[in-house]
C-alpha cells in the first residue's frame, strides 16, 4: 500500500505539471503493435501490445445450441484471464471484479457492433456456430480494456472457420475466413485531478478517480461505453472525449 500511494503521488506530481512520467502527451499512445496467427491450433489469434501492456486472444468456434430468442443466430462468448505473471495484484482463483469487467465491455461493443453476421452462424435447426474469444493478460502495464479489443479484433480478423459436414465441425479443415463487417476499437479515458489522459500505465491508474471507455465500430458511432470509479464528468468532458476517441480510431484500427 506504501508504494502504491508514492506511485500515486508520483503520477499526481507529473500530470500537475502537465507532462507524464514517459514524457507523453496526455492524449498521446504509446507504441502499439498487433501480431496476429500467433497460436498454430486457435481458428484465430492475436497480440496486442501497448506499451509493455500485453493481452493475447484466441478464437475457439464449435457447435452450440442458439438462444431460444434468435433462433436463427450464432453466439459469441468472451472470457478473459488475468494471469498472476501479469501482475503482482493478480491471483490464481476464480474470475475477479476487474476480470469480469474485461471481459464485459469487450463482449458488449463486439456483440453490438454488428462487427459479426450472427445469422451467417446459423447451420440448420437447433444448432449454430458458437465463436469463443478468449482474452489471456499476460503483462498488466496500464490500459487492458483498449489492449484487449486490439486483440480480440486482430483474432477475429484472421479467424477461419472449420467446415461443417455430417452435423459435425471439421477443426483441421477450415476453409473459409469468418467475415468481419467493421472493426470495433475502444479509447479509454483516465481522470487524474481534473486532467484527462489517453492510454494511462498502471501508475497512473492508481491516480485516477474514475475511467470512461468508448468504443466505436464506425468513423462516427459508438457501439459500447464503460465507466467505473467515481469521478464524475461533465457534458462538455463526454463531448470532448467521444471527439477524441474517433480521432484516435484512425491510428487504432490501422494496428488491424
Amino acid at each position: 500500500m506504501i508504494i502504491d500511494e508514492i506511485k500515486e503521488a508520483v503520477s499526481k506530481d507529473f500530470i500537475s505539471k502537465n507532462t507524464r512520467q514517459d514524457g507523453r502527451n496526455f492524449l498521446q499512445y504509446r507504441d502499439i503493435t498487433v501480431t496476429k496467427n500467433i497460436i498454430p491450433n486457435a481458428e484465430g489469434s492475436a497480440l496486442a501490445q501497448i506499451g509493455d501492456t500485453k493481452v493475447y486472444a484466441g478464437v475457439k468456434i464449435d457447435l452450440a445450441t442458439p438462444y431460444a430468442d434468435k433462433p436463427d443466430e450464432g453466439i459469441i462468448v468472451v472470457n478473459s484471464e488475468l494471469s498472476p505473471i501479469a501482475h503482482f495484484k493478480f491471483e490464481s482463483g476464480p474470475p475477479t471484479e476487474e476480470s469480469i469487467e474485461l471481459a464485459r465491455v469487450v463482449d458488449r461493443g463486439l456483440r453490438s457492433s454488428g462487427a459479426v453476421d450472427f445469422k451467417k452462424l446459423f447451420l440448420e435447426e437447433e444448432k449454430v456456430l458458437s465463436v469463443y474469444v478468449d482474452l489471456a493478460v499476460v503483462d498488466h502495464s496500464g490500459d487492458l480494456i483498449d489492449c484487449s479489443y486490439l486483440a480480440a479484433m486482430a483474432a477475429l480478423k484472421s479467424t477461419m472457420v472449420p467446415k461443417y459436414e455430417d452435423g459435425k465441425l471439421l477443426h483441421d479443415e477450415r476453409p473459409n475466413k469468418l467475415e468481419i463487417l467493421n472493426d470495433v476499437v475502444c479509447t479509454s479515458f483516465e481522470k487524474i485531478s481534473g486532467k484527462l489522459l489517453i492510454d494511462a500505465t498502471d501508475d497512473e491508474e492508481l491516480a485516477s478517480s474514475g475511467r470512461v471507455s468508448f468504443a466505436s465500430c464506425d468513423d462516427s458511432h459508438f457501439c459500447a461505453g464503460q465507466k467505473s470509479g467515481s469521478a464524475g464528468f461533465t457534458v462538455k468532458e463526454m463531448d470532448s472525449m467521444m471527439d477524441l476517441a474517433l480521432e484516435q480510431r484512425k491510428l487504432l484500427v490501422s494496428k488491424l
